[in-house]
């Protein structure tokens, strides 16, 4: 079964809009993960295109650009071989089906937004999608993203945003649950969140 190319906002734990951070605490942090955490920068996050647009934080080019880059992205979303497995690490409901050339099926993390990222050092911005987890979110390649109540600012690692060639360019492989437990699940993997890019 073939994705639909548009964003879709799931229902959210901690309230009706787009809302980032954790509701109830930190969760641990992985050694990998906090390396694409490390050297955050100033990011927003955003349901769909319109609202990215309709806020004016960033150009409607940058929002373009954002979100052809979710799009991108989410064609190399980890890959689950089961739903279960996926839903252990994503929740129940946040998992979708999807094939591949040649044959074969698999599950992958339902999109549901993208970030927008002000790189450092006049690097401009960088786009990428979102995942839920729990009452969390995460970028594509593992970043977590970070919401300051106090401030209003949003937050995302550099490397969560914009990785390395070497993970960005490394084929997402179907994890199976051995897989999953083995490497603790989301953020367990050394080159991507949960492992599904590496080997």
């Amino acid at each position: 079964m073939m994705r639909s190319r548009s964003l879709t906002l799931t229902s959210l734990m901690c309230g009706a809009s787009l809302s980032i951070g954790a509701c109830d605490g930190t969760p641990n942090v992985s050694q990998a993960e906090a390396q694409l955490n490390k050297d955050p920068v100033e990011a927003f996050a955003y349901a769909s295109l319109d609202q990215c647009k309709a806020e004016n934080k960033v150009s409607d080019e940058e929002c373009d650009k954002g979100y052809a880059a979710a799009l991108k992205d989410d064609a190399n979303a980890p890959k689950y071989a089961e739903q279960k497995t996926c839903e252990d690490v994503y929740g129940e409901g946040q998992c979708v089906p999807r094939s591949q050339a040649g044959g074969g099926s698999f599950f992958t993390p339902l999109l549901t937004g993208f970030i927008i990222g002000r790189m450092l050092d006049g690097g401009g911005y960088r786009g990428t999608g979102l995942y839920r987890r729990g009452g969390d979110y995460y970028t594509g390649w593992g970043g977590r993203v970070n919401h300051d109540y106090a401030t209003g600012r949003t937050s995302v690692g550099r490397q969560g945003l914009d990785p390395p060639a070497a993970i960005r360019n490394a084929p997402a492989r179907v994890q199976s649950r051995s897989t999953v437990v083995s490497r603790g699940g989301f953020g367990g993997g050394s080159r991507s969140y949960g492992g599904s890019r590496g080997g």
